[in-house]
């Protein structure tokens, strides 16, 4: 992860040529992807740049390559300082949703005593489970030879909370109470662009469930969405004689919004223990899932069935 700050103006020429380091850095063996995260309207001009890899060993030939050398060489003039870099091993992927911010804490451990800063970031992050918004944390170890910052991610669902814990008097204590255990930190926030539908794990490092269950729960809660729309208000607007261009645009703005406050919450709780892949219990858990799904499925299709006729 790279974090940058673009000189005042240079914002396009920057985009072009991350546009290229990124093409670069897809030639390299290993290459996962790459996300370019652009700063706040109204913060500090910090580009901040996700490169995933698939091995240490495959990001190091990038961080080494002449190809990079060439790169950096060559935007020099686009940035008011050197870049901070971090690199993360392991972890899990994050669910994004709307509104998500991310802070990234890297700090430097004294010798000695890493064992004291571990226990001092297991009370920090039960200090956080409380905080309002706070969605989940990642601890990243040194990465030998590469860095050897300990890092820390932790995500809330808007930047008001993020500041509000940051800001907070029960932080404030707790990083004097940490300097026994590190010399410095440094704090980057990085708002999430992606929205999505499915949220589970409260800092537990649960993933997303595969596509083919998104698709079906989705489906679960489109399908009634969308029949009763058509049934109430597309009939209403019929009548009327509106423009079937903006009635759909109409119906798309209300099942989304119900499908993102609404039903797809509601689904998720319900069918939490077969989509949530930390607690999906081998073959009979997955069969009880997708047959609930089926079960929703044929109601669904009984009911406007019976209404429609």
């Amino acid at each position: 992860m790279t974090s940058q700050k673009v000189r005042e103006g240079r914002a396009d020429e920057y985009r072009r040529w991350q546009d290229r380091t990124n093409h670069a850095a897809r030639e390299f063996e290993g290459f996962v992807g790459a996300e370019v995260y652009p700063p706040d309207a109204g913060g500090a001009n910090e580009w901040v740049t996700v490169f995933r890899f698939s091995g240490v060993d495959h990001l190091t030939a990038w961080l080494d390559s002449d190809r990079r050398a060439a790169l950096l060489k060559e935007a020099h003039g686009l940035f008011e300082g050197p870049p901070t870099q971090e690199v993360l091993r392991g972890g899990s992927p994050a669910q994004e949703m709307p509104k998500v911010v991310t802070a990234v804490i890297s700090h430097d451990v004294k010798p000695g005593r890493e064992q004291g800063f571990l226990k001092w970031q297991e009370k920090t992050l039960k200090a956080q489970e409380k905080a309002p918004g706070f969605m989940g944390s990642e601890l990243f170890q040194p990465v030998e030879g590469v860095q050897q910052h300990w890092v820390v991610v932790f995500r809330f669902d808007s930047r008001e909370h993020l500041d509000d814990w940051l800001a907070s008097d029960v932080r404030a204590v707790l990083l004097e109470e940490g300097r026994k255990y590190f010399t410095s930190y440094d704090v980057r926030k990085v708002s999430s662009a992606f929205s999505g539908w499915f949220r589970f794990g409260h800092g537990n490092g649960e993933g997303a469930p595969p596509n083919w269950k998104q698709a079906m729960t989705v489906l679960l809660a489109l399908y009634p969405t969308v029949m009763v729309l058509t049934l109430t208000l597309g009939d209403a607007l019929n009548r009327v004689k509106f423009p079937l261009y903006l009635a759909m645009f109409l119906s798309n703005i209300l099942s989304v919004s119900a499908l993102t406050w609404l039903l797809m919450p509601l689904v998720n709780r319900a069918l939490g223990f077969w989509l949530a892949p930390g607690r999906t219990l081998g073959r009979r858990s997955q069969l009880a899932g997708i047959a609930a799904v089926a079960l929703c499925y044929l109601v669904s299709l009984a009911v406007f069935a019976l209404i429609t006729h």
